[in-house]
């Protein structure tokens, strides 16, 4: 990821409960505020509305993935301190293959 956009959207293959477990770990050091539909993450002197919406899981064969759309939404954060918060979140959350 070369540029953060302040506002996009992306699909995960997680659960809610999944991401919700992840997340202080995925924004540490940065305190989050749980929603029941998403999160408020402070980052730097901003703020990143996370908003999430359980999606109808993936089929292929007999294997079911769940989906999750996401939106992010940054308020007050510099495109530096975005990637940065980005980098983190996707490294985090990246789940092993193969």
């Amino acid at each position: 990821m070369s540029s953060c956009p302040a506002e996009f959207e992306r699909e995960m293959g997680c659960t809610p409960a999944e991401l919700s477990h992840w997340l202080p770990g995925a924004a540490a050091p940065c305190p989050v505020s749980p929603r029941a539909d998403g999160a408020d993450v402070a980052v730097g002197g901003g703020q990143l509305r996370l908003r999430w919406q359980a999606l109808p899981p993936r089929r292929i064969a007999l294997l079911s993935v769940p989906r999750l759309r996401l939106r992010f939404a940054f308020e007050g954060v510099d495109e530096p301190a975005r990637l940065r918060f980005m980098q983190r979140f996707d490294l985090y959350t990246q789940r092993g293959g193969g």
